[in-house]
């Protein structure tokens, strides 16, 4: 009876501590949804109002990098997306707590897409493990998947950054998306990652593509809607 009792207690306080380190791992800033302020509140608001007005069938989900479809890229996405009822819900210096937040308060409201293009998390890299980064598309993806159940999700893997292949923020960007590389199921959600056809075959990132090493150009525009166009048609069906 005294060992039994021993047991039981000790079974009891693992059970404590896992459920206090499930816990504590929920609460990593990378899945904490959070709104901002300002100029970004307004954008949302926006969105809100676009969305309501229904005829959705195509969404880009990201930061200032899908943000810059109506900028740099502004030509290729009336090229290639102005006649499929698309919207762009990215906003500049978003991370994926952001988005999470923007998520259940209504930039996908009463919509069903055809297809949801997701590129979140660079900006997640200096703060964020590699694992976290991970988490926070994870929750990004399993929202959609909620929301509108019926939406094909084309996960692209976060877009390398940095003049080359041994830039830290590079690297945990990497890390991530070997993790979330892991959701593509063949059927709901399909992992891409495009990221070589942005690089030098050494892995130097040429800033005619990204001037900064991070924001495209019309020609990194070009290019990625180019390296998705064969995969996402066939979503759009």
């Amino acid at each position: 009876m005294k060992f039994t009792a021993h047991v039981s207690t000790f079974l009891i306080l693992i059970t404590s501590f896992l459920s206090f380190d499930a816990i504590q791992a929920e609460e990593h800033s990378a899945l904490k949804p959070v709104p901002r302020s300002g100029g970004w509140m307004t954008r949302h608001e926006r969105f809100n109002k676009r969305v309501a007005e229904g005829n959705v069938d195509l969404v880009f989900i990201g930061d200032s990098i899908t943000q810059g479809w109506e900028g740099a890229g502004k030509q290729i996405w009336q090229d290639f997306y102005g006649q499929l009822n698309a919207v762009n819900l990215g906003i500049s210096g978003d991370r994926t707590q952001h988005v999470i937040w923007r998520l259940d308060n209504g930039n996908f409201q009463d919509i069903t897409p055809k297809a949801a293009v997701i590129m979140i998390g660079t900006n997640n890299s200096r703060d964020n493990s590699s694992q976290e980064i991970a988490d926070g598309i994870t929750k990004i993806v399993s929202q959609i998947q909620t929301k509108s159940p019926r939406t094909k999700i084309l996960l692209l893997a976060v877009f390398p950054r940095g003049a080359n292949k041994e830039d830290a923020r590079r690297k945990v960007n990497e890390g991530a998306n070997a993790i979330v590389a892991k959701l593509d199921d063949g059927k709901r959600v399909h992992y891409l990652d495009i990221g070589n056809a942005f690089l030098k075959d050494d892995g130097t990132l040429p800033r005619e593509i990204m001037p900064d090493l991070l924001h495209l150009s019309p020609q990194g525009y070009k290019i990625w809607a180019e390296s998705i166009e064969v995969k996402l048609s066939k979503l759009m069906k």
